[in-house]
């Protein structure tokens, strides 16, 4: 075999993956929605707003995608939406609640204004854009589709509006920075962005056409240890060697797999490891991705993982120093039924049917910084084909897919479903209070920047540095 044959994975688990799905979609029956939701007259009128903007949000959907911006950094994407939206006659607000790169725009009966936080404008539902894309990869995860599809649901309904449309209560465009590598949206909601909003829709792009597919819950570990220097040939015994820790560490995570739901991931690198071979190192640190599908099996991980980094620094008479979450953490996506089903009701007019959870196999599967969103307010993140289901996310051969005709048919059928869910919502009574019922049913709201710190110490759970 040739030597480099070996770094060419086998497709075999995928292909196994495939097929299940594919029998999984032959059988499948598209959801229904007992709601009534808007009208057909209101509908087709969204639906030709939608058609007469649809050149202008395709050619912003192209511009990010051309001019890609790293997280926190996504002052041109912002100011092309900022300037889409100007041009509609709609004054957006960016930069706000600590984030320089954010966005609000909002629409109600009295017309378009700059979305600053009202939380008493009645039935309130935000549409969020993401714009920020991966270091060198560019657009690979589809944000620049987020942006123009949410950018495009919310100029539907103003055109709509401007047009004799009318609805109770109030449609909010929010642009949220920094989902990757960070937590732009938990950022922002501990400083009141969402204040005032009942549900909250987006979209992302994907390889199959999914309502509610499963995003990991995640946190981050970083571990250092503390130990003694010496001289590693004439006097080790006189050291206390931390790369000894982080390798003892490291070893220890992998003994855990076995033991691990299915669903949970664990995923770390050395991040130091010494000087030099002569010197018994001092200072050592790995650093882990935890994930994990619900809250409570999160939980239940990070106190596995903290366990591990304590018991290395005994066993090796060095001191493990802990920190938790440098990014916040993201919790699983929970999604909202009633408002799925709305979403798959419009996107089979586009020609697509939406799959419900467990068809696409959930071992496919990431983490997003809209769970904390989720778990606070009534919402959905369903995700839209772009491409071929083979081609993954955060891989140049992704971007290149979002960036051409399927970016496109996504962008345009994204803008509709996100601008008739959001309507839907508006004009229905009984579709709202399902909404929260379901919500509440699920859970209700979480505390979510004191879900994993101990009630006692006031510290993260399993951190007992």
């Amino acid at each position: 075999m040739p030597a480099d044959a070996r770094l060419v994975p086998s497709t075999a688990f995928l292909d196994g993956l495939r097929a299940q799905t594919d029998r999984r979609r032959a059988a499948f029956t598209p959801l229904a929605s007992p709601f009534a939701g808007a009208d057909p007259a209101a509908e087709s009128r969204v639906r030709a707003a939608a058609a007469l903007d649809r050149e202008p949000v395709l050619a912003l959907a192209r511009d990010l995608h051309a001019h890609p911006e790293v997280a926190f950094g996504e002052v041109r994407s912002v100011g092309a939406v900022a300037d889409l939206l100007a041009r509609r006659g709609v004054r957006a607000s960016v930069g706000s609640h600590g984030l320089g790169t954010s966005l609000r725009a909002g629409l109600s009966a009295a017309g378009p204004d700059d979305g600053a936080v009202r939380p008493d404008a009645g039935p309130t539902i935000a549409v969020l854009a993401e714009y920020d894309a991966l270091p060198d990869v560019g657009h690979a995860c589809g944000h620049h589709l987020i942006a123009a599809a949410a950018t495009g649901a919310f100029l539907a309904l103003h055109r709509a509006a401007a047009d004799g449309l009318r609805f109770p209560g109030r449609l909010l465009l929010l642009g949220t920075p920094a989902e990757e590598g960070s937590s732009g949206k938990e950022l922002l909601a501990r400083t009141g962005f969402f204040d005032g909003v009942d549900a909250a829709i987006m979209v992302h792009p994907f390889g199959y056409d999914v309502v509610d597919h499963p995003f990991l819950g995640r946190r981050q570990l970083r571990v250092t240890y503390h130990g003694v220097a010496a001289h590693a040939s004439a006097s080790p015994f006189m050291g206390r060697n931390a790369l000894d820790a982080v390798a003892l560490h490291y070893q220890a995570v992998a003994m855990l797999r076995q033991h691990l739901p299915p669903s949970d991931r664990v995923h770390g690198i050395v991040v130091e490891g010494g000087e030099r071979p002569s010197v018994v190192p001092e200072r050592a640190t790995v650093e882990y991705y935890l994930r994990s599908a619900h809250p409570a099996t999160l939980r239940d991980l990070s106190g596995r993982l903290g366990d591990i980094a304590h018991g290395a620094a005994l066993a090796t008479g060095t001191r493990a120093e802990l920190e938790w979450d440098r990014a916040p953490f993201t919790l699983p996506v929970r999604t909202n039924a009633p408002l799925a089903a709305r979403w798959a009701r419009h996107q089979a007019t586009q020609g697509r049917t939406a799959l419900a959870g467990g068809v696409v196999p959930d071992i496919l599967a990431a983490s997003t910084d809209f769970g904390n969103v989720s778990v606070r307010l009534p919402g959905i993140h369903p995700m839209i084909a772009v491409g071929d289901p083979d081609v993954a996310l955060h891989t140049r051969k992704f971007a290149r897919a979002a960036g051409g005709p399927a970016g496109d048919a996504a962008v345009v059928d994204g803008a509709v479903g996100l601008a008739l869910t959001a309507l839907d919502y508006l004009l229905d009574p009984a579709l709202r209070a399902a909404v929260r019922q379901d919500f509440e049913d699920a859970g209700g709201v979480l505390d979510v920047p004191g879900y994993f710190v101990d009630p006692l110490t006031r510290t993260p759970e399993g951190d007992l540095t």
